[in-house]
């Protein structure tokens, strides 16, 4: 045998040899998984998660102040460009831009203004939030200037994205029990 062959032929071996200890631990790995080890640790939470949480229910307040402006546009610049809607007096989704500004475009006529009465903030992780709870909104008809209010849950999902919270999914609907 010549020393390059015999060389290959070790390279070769301990190829082999790595290759079979690898496939080994990731079987021996995967049946520690199923035999019921203890579960992976959660991660820990992250010092920026009071500050998120503060800011999460300072967005609420954002986009009623931009619903007091009376421009549909002001509001769909709060949500992403592939954002939905979910709206709470109308039974088309949204997901576009137009289609957003389409239903502020009504929804605005009615002068509403939101007041939170329970909301849960659930932070992802530095970039993802959820704050889900309870609103209700003071409308005054366009037509006749009857004014009401109108209890609805809601779910917002915040994405931040170059560096700006943006609403990506926003489900709004009127309480189900009067």
């Amino acid at each position: 045998m010549t020393r390059r062959t015999a060389r290959t032929s070790i390279g070769k071996r301990v190829a082999l040899v790595t290759a079979a200890a690898a496939v080994a631990a990731g079987t021996f790995a995967a049946g520690v998984g199923v035999a019921g080890a203890e579960p992976a640790a959660k991660p820990a939470k992250s010092s920026a998660r009071t500050a998120t949480e503060a800011q999460v229910l300072g967005l609420f307040d954002n986009w009623n102040a931009a619903l007091q402006t009376g421009d549909p546009q002001k509001v769909a610049d709060l949500y992403a460009s592939d954002a939905v809607l979910l709206p709470t007096v109308s039974n088309k989704v949204r997901t576009d831009r137009a289609g957003i500004v389409d239903y502020f475009e009504h929804f605005l006529a009615n002068k509403p203004y939101g007041t939170k009465l329970e909301s849960h903030v659930n932070v992802l992780d530095e970039n993802s939030v959820i704050d889900t709870g309870v609103y209700e909104f003071a409308l005054t008809d366009h037509d006749t200037g009857v004014k009401n209010t109108v209890k609805a849950r809601y779910t917002y999902e915040y994405e931040k994205r170059n560096g700006k919270w943006l609403i990506v999914n926003h489900h709004s609907s009127k309480m189900p029990e009067g």
